[in-house]
């Protein structure tokens, strides 16, 4: 089920909604929960039910595996015919990982061994199972806090609770038990809080709109000039590459807005996971505001695991390429998610070499090489191979000629040759002068406009707040004709 839909908008999150409060001010805490989860799982399943028993089985085994690491953590000296809590820590994360693999990674795996060998394994076609990549990230978390002694409690349906929750099973945020679980157990959480109700529904109005005015807008050109990079011009190259840069931006962080936005109806708060990361003046500052949970992730359980900084700078530098390679990888069984996270991992090191030497740059310079970095490996992330990158990147060299509208051939009388002519400026990608529009407007909000989360942070319930708001929603829910997928929920 969608969040940008008509089912879920007007028909699954009143009913989730209203039953759920109901049974707390019945003080059903547990059948609240019990419906909460009941609920998440109901939302899942809308998808493909066929994935149901994965996602049981797999918070089963985590909690009976987490659980039991805890209760090992209580015993001063563990018994010589039991099991060691790093075996069972190194158990679980390696079930984990494999069943990732196996439903995300296998047909790549089996692709790469027919290329290798000569040989002609036969695919498997796994349909992927959505928001497996981070309900399996948020379980190895809990297994590792679990290891730390961090999970102060062991319930199963709060658990099952935590992992399922809707609003970010399929996208994440990617969460800690321990920022959740006081959460919905807090006694705030069990009433209806009117600030918080209006709060939700500003950000979510404000995601809603992101996705699909902005987003799905943006996704026409982007599409159209992924699909005919070759005989793109170098306008045509450079509007698919920023449309992409701004979808992608748009599509994820208004997921996020309204993620965050529906858990605040509930009282639960999520944490942040976008700060403005177009603003970034260098791949480092990028990295602190684009998906801050995965990169907390990255950072806490694989970056400082692997020695972090810890041991010389070779082996500084190689944890931080190590780490991207496999951020790169958790998007996409694809060597092109490889390749943008190499990319980045390369970026990241020569910012730190730079930083080192004392190096310092003029912000307005910065910004606009970090900015021009990331647009231009966000193509990496999203061509199907790489002839299509190739291409796409030799049209915005301008190898691919120059076009230009016919009422400026007066002025360019000299200009024209085999590089330069005039015609539809925009022809291959279905675009327009809407297109030009659209691109600097979604720059001006990146850059001028406070995020969402400053937004809420700042809210207070006016009549302006309300005008706004239901300006949002109207204009975006009368625009859902067009309902489209996030592009989150394909990693």
């Amino acid at each position: 089920m969608l969040f940008n839909s008509y089912e879920f908008i007007f028909f699954f999150l009143p009913i989730s909604f209203g039953i759920y409060f109901w049974l707390n001010a019945k003080r059903l805490t547990q059948a609240s929960k019990g419906w909460m989860v009941f609920a998440s799982l109901f939302f899942y399943s809308w998808w493909n039910i066929i994935y149901l028993p994965l996602i049981l089985g797999s918070i089963l085994f985590n909690f009976v595996i987490g659980s039991t690491i805890s209760k090992m953590n209580s015993l001063y000296v563990t018994p010589k015919n039991r099991i060691s809590k790093k075996t069972l820590l190194t158990f679980g994360i390696v079930a984990n990982i494999l069943l990732l693999g196996f439903f995300k990674y296998m047909d790549f795996f089996i692709l790469n061994v027919n290329t290798l060998l000569n040989t002609h394994l036969d695919m498997l076609h796994i349909l992927l199972p959505l928001g497996i990549s981070f309900f399996t990230f948020t379980q190895i978390a809990y297994l590792v806090d679990a290891y730390r002694d961090e999970v102060k409690e062991m319930d199963y349906l709060n658990y099952t609770l935590f992992v399922t929750f809707f609003p970010h099973l399929l996208a994440g945020p990617i969460l800690h038990h321990k920022e959740m679980m006081p959460q919905f157990d807090s006694l705030r959480s069990k009433v209806l809080n009117y600030q918080n109700i209006s709060a939700g529904i500003f950000l979510f109005s404000i995601g809603l709109f992101k996705k699909v005015v902005i987003a799905d807008t943006f996704s026409k050109w982007a599409n159209a000039g992924f699909q005919t990079t070759q005989a793109l011009n170098l306008f045509e190259a450079w509007a698919t590459s920023l449309s992409y840069t701004f979808q992608l931006y748009f599509d994820f962080s208004g997921y996020t807005d309204m993620a965050l936005g529906v858990a605040l109806l509930f009282n639960i708060k999520l944490p942040m996971n976008f700060n403005s990361p177009y603003k970034a003046l260098n791949i480092q500052d990028f990295w602190r505001r684009w998906h801050m949970t995965l990169s907390r992730f990255l950072r806490d359980y694989i970056y400082i695991p692997l020695g972090g900084n810890r041991n010389g700078e070779f082996r500084t530098y190689s944890n931080l390429f190590t780490v991207f390679v496999i951020g790169g990888l958790w998007h996409g069984a694809s060597w092109m998610f490889m390749a943008w996270g190499a990319l980045h991992g390369l970026a990241i090191i020569l910012h730190r070499a730079w930083q080192q030497m004392g190096g310092k740059m003029n912000t307005i310079i910065a910004w606009f090489i970090t900015f021009n970095f990331i647009n231009v490996t966000w193509i990496f992330f999203r061509a199907d191979d790489w002839s299509k990158a190739s291409n796409l990147l030799n049209g915005m060299l301008g190898n691919n000629g120059i076009i230009l509208p016919e009422k400026y051939t007066q002025y360019f009388k000299s200009a024209h040759n085999n590089h330069m002519s005039y015609g539809t400026v925009f022809e291959h990608i279905n675009g327009s002068t809407q297109t030009i529009l659209y691109i600097i407007g979604g720059l001006l909000i990146t850059l001028s406009f406070q995020n969402s989360m400053i937004q809420w942070n700042n809210f207070k319930s006016t009549p302006f707040q309300l005008i706004f708001t239901l300006a949002l929603f109207i204009t975006a829910t009368s625009m859902m004709s067009r309902v489209s997928e996030f592009l989150y929920f394909n990693f």
